[in-house]
């Protein structure tokens, strides 16, 4: 059985006060689900707190990035060790909003994977398409290829202990939606993909699809062979809703 993961990213999201209201209905609701992994990923400012806040809990904490470096001259930069030291488990690396805005390749999240991984934590690696893309039949060399740049030169164990997040950039926030089905289609595509470098560590690997999960149409999406999950943006700034894609594991 691959572990299902819900993971809540908050983005530029989460004030203090407003992260102690969102996790305290996450708290006092029917938030645990035995058969997934529940983690949520606050911005840099609310990491400790929220950590504080759920320790002991089954919520876990993520961050949405971390540095290429572990220490050093570089300004606003946050490092795997800073992180550590507040608990955090996994890391969100190679977000679309990261490529688009600051310019992240393939190459340097493969880096910060590879770094991510030697220190203990989980990389949640993302990948996806644009619409320009998507209508240009694009679709399988686009993400194939950050498969093979983002998980190059990776062993076994670290196939082992990674996540994958699909994100279809055209179905973020445009009104567009992908079905099920399509959804499915492109995860299957990513496990095979995944095979080439490694068939055990293809079928123990997660998938999560990042493409506005939401509670209505979450129960379809995590019946599909190859979806493992969810990688959740606006849906899990209110309780109920990241409640309601929890409960529908």
């Amino acid at each position: 059985m691959r572990e299902i993961i819900i993971a809540g990213n908050w983005k530029l999201n989460g004030t203090i006060e407003e992260t102690r209201t969102l996790l305290n209905g996450l708290l006092n609701g029917d938030s645990k689900n035995n058969k997934a992994t529940v983690l949520v990923c606050p911005p840099y400012t609310s990491i400790q707190y929220a950590a504080k806040l759920l320790s002991g809990s089954h919520i876990k904490v993520g961050a949405q990035d971390m540095s290429a470096y572990e220490n050093g001259a570089y300004t606003g930069e946050v490092s795997a060790n800073m992180l550590l030291t507040v608990g955090v488990t996994h890391i969100i690396l190679g977000h679309s909003e990261r490529r688009q805005y600051h310019g992240e390749t393939d190459q340097f999240v493969n880096t910060k994977a590879k770094l991510a991984l030697a220190k203990g934590l989980t990389p949640i690696i993302c990948v996806g398409e644009t619409i320009e893309e998507r209508e240009a039949g694009k679709t399988d060399e686009v993400v194939g290829g950050q498969i093979d740049g983002c998980f190059s030169e990776f062993t076994t164990d670290m196939i082992n202990r990674s996540v994958i997040a699909y994100e279809p950039v055209w179905a973020i926030g445009t009104g567009k939606t992908a079905t099920p089905e399509m959804a499915q289609e492109v995860h299957k595509f990513i496990r095979e993909k995944v095979a080439l470098l490694d068939s055990k560590g293809a079928e123990i690997i997660p998938i999560l699809y990042g493409g506005s999960m939401k509670p209505g149409n979450a129960a379809g999406l995590l019946e599909q062979n190859d979806i493992d999950g969810g990688l959740i943006g606006g849906a899990s700034l209110k309780a109920d809703d990241f409640i309601g894609i929890i409960k529908a594991v």
